[in-house]
């Protein structure tokens, strides 16, 4: 911080008539002689006081009514968003073809669903309602697309088309989000009902034929071609570049296990001395096709489920007598991978883009032109 400045003064003291230093400035060359400390006068010292004076007044007169009034107002509702605020848009029972009887996995109790209020409550359950809107009509299509193509080619009369769970699509009723999302379930299900509203009664096909809509949540940077993890090669389950999904939380994982828990898990006998040789082949889109460990093959679909890893693609390390499996990426790996279809919908991609990026070859039709006999059936079934 820099110093006051202080004047110089050659003399130790002021001269006794002031009229006599001026006179000596008036005809010197040299520098003015510096002058002493400025002294206030009485009339400026007044105006001072009279300009503070005013301020306080000012000060006073504005604050002071708002501090006696303050405590006695009502602060009224908590500021909301409009999200928060708006309800969520109403799927009507007319909206829907159909209605999909589901097997309640806790109540053990069928229940009738319309389709469209059975899709939203797929979404709900099957990606964060936080994702892009883009990206929750791409989940919409291939959730209404896959019970479509569950009752059509359904081959034994069943008391419950399907269930709640993994095993088929999970499903979560209003009541059951209210609960899990509380506050938030509002601007929640405005977004979801929002994207089955937008593609209400579309289906995937290909070649006139509703597809096995396959979807999963974070890829190893490519999906997997249908073939090298399921049996049947399907044509529109493609392998793909899926880049976006390295944004995921869920795109690295790591476990592990000893190796006596690998040995019960995998049936086998492994030497403790790092001896057991391991070979990996991978398939194009860099997931384990098989696992050789000693005389034994393994699919990399085998090691997963077994071991309950989060992805088939996989590397291990031994140390001592553990196991370190790392992974890329969560799921299966064929068809649209929700992160991967989220980071296009940031893109600026719509739905149809993204649907047809990861299902290749496929076109988007209308639930009654696809399957009027399935539409028709329900109906007739209602009037009963």
């Amino acid at each position: 911080m820099p110093k006051p400045y202080k004047p110089k003064i050659k003399s130790k003291t002021w001269p006794k008539k002031h009229h006599k230093v001026k006179q000596l400035q008036k005809h010197s060359h040299s520098r003015p002689l510096a002058k002493g400390p400025k002294k206030w006068s009485n009339q400026q010292s007044l105006k001072l006081a009279s300009v503070f004076l005013f301020a306080s007044l000012m000060a006073i007169i504005l604050i002071v009514p708002t501090l006696i009034v303050i405590p006695f107002m009502d602060s009224g509702p908590p500021q909301t968003t409009a999200d928060e605020q708006t309800e969520p848009i109403q799927l009507l029972d007319g909206d829907s073809h159909l209605s999909v009887s589901v097997m309640r996995n806790q109540s053990k109790e069928i229940e009738e669903i319309p389709l469209e209020q059975y899709v939203a409550g797929v979404v709900s359950a099957e990606m964060p309602a936080e994702f892009e809107v883009e990206a929750l009509k791409a989940q919409a299509l291939a959730a209404r697309t896959y019970i479509v193509n569950h009752l059509l080619h359904q081959t034994n009369e069943e008391n419950a088309n399907i269930t709640d769970t993994v095993d088929h699509q999970v499903y979560k009723s209003d009541t059951e989000l209210r609960e899990r999302w509380g506050k938030d379930y509002n601007w929640k299900m405005r977004r979801i009902q929002e994207a089955v509203a937008a593609t209400k009664g579309e289906v995937l096909t290909y070649d006139d034929v509703t597809i096995t809509p396959a979807f999963f949540s974070t890829s190893n940077g490519y999906t997997e071609n249908s073939e090298d993890y399921w049996e049947n090669e399907l044509p529109y389950l493609r392998s793909v570049a899926s880049p976006w999904d390295k944004a995921s939380p869920k795109f690295l994982d790591q476990k592990i296990f000893t190796l006596q828990e690998v040995e019960s898990a995998l049936g086998i006998t492994i030497p403790n001395d790092g001896s057991m040789q391991m070979t990996i082949t991978r398939t194009e889109s860099g997931r384990v096709e098989t696992l050789n460990l000693g005389a034994v093959d393994f699919s990399g679909r085998t090691i997963r489920e077994k071991l309950g890893l989060r992805s088939s693609d996989f590397s291990i390390k031994q140390k001592n007598n553990h196991f370190i499996f790392t992974t890329k990426g969560y799921g299966h790996g064929i068809g649209m991978s929700q992160y991967g279809a989220n980071g296009m919908a940031k893109e600026g991609k719509s739905y149809r883009d993204i649907i047809q990026y990861y299902y290749k070859g496929v076109d988007i039709n209308l639930l009654s032109e696809t399957a009027p006999t399935l539409v028709m059936s329900d109906q007739e079934r209602s009037k009963q």
